[in-house]
């Protein structure tokens, strides 16, 4: 009974750790072995699109599949799972793209938090919610639309007692901290799995 109780909470602690780390693999794939229902959903929105580029990820949680691509001036990724229904809708931007409110308590979670941090990457994500279509998330996301369900990724590095660690932050349209992970560089895959 104790070594089942142990099993258990051994088992429990490393899902929860895991749960909380991103280790992501990304592959690039031809347009074929990309879900031609996914590929159906953006095939409009590809027809003036630079720079069009299909992968299949995998991280410590889930398979999806992703498209990249240019257009306009802005860096798009669109994400799928694996069964070729819509995730979300990213898009670079700047800080100065993030309204003022919102990137101030935004950098003040960073101030708090972790010591010595530089911003890499931000994205606007338009993540598909059960109250809106596809179609809806799809639109308001190349009309470039800041709407109260819009969220904020940043990719960031921060000064910790052995380094530098990178993060990946998810906030909502007002600046709350939603989820916090870890992010390891692709070259600790050999050692994590």
């Amino acid at each position: 009974m104790k070594f089942k109780y142990l099993l258990f909470v051994i088992v429990g602690t490393v899902q929860i750790t895991s749960a909380q780390n991103k280790y992501e693999q990304e592959s690039r794939i031809d347009k074929a072995d990309f879900p031609n229902s996914a590929y159906l959903l953006i095939e409009d929105y590809l027809k003036d699109a630079k720079r069009v580029r299909f992968y299949q990820e995998t991280d410590s949680t889930k398979k999806s599949f992703e498209t990249k691509f240019k257009k306009g001036r802005l860096h798009y990724s669109v994400e799928f799972d694996e069964e070729g229904t819509l995730e979300d809708v990213e898009f670079k931007i700047k800080e100065r793209d993030i309204p003022n409110d919102t990137w101030n308590t935004i950098q003040s979670y960073l101030d708090e938090n972790h010591y010595k941090h530089r911003v890499k990457k931000i994205q606007q994500q338009y993540p598909l919610r059960e109250e809106k279509s596809v179609e809806k998330t799809l639109h308001n996301a190349f009309q470039n639309l800041i709407l109260p369900d819009v969220n904020y990724e940043l990719v960031f590095s921060a000064k910790e007692s052995g380094g530098f660690q990178e993060y990946e932050a998810l906030f909502d349209s007002e600046g709350q901290l939603i989820r916090l992970r870890k992010s390891l560089p692709p070259s600790y895959d050999h050692v994590l799995y």
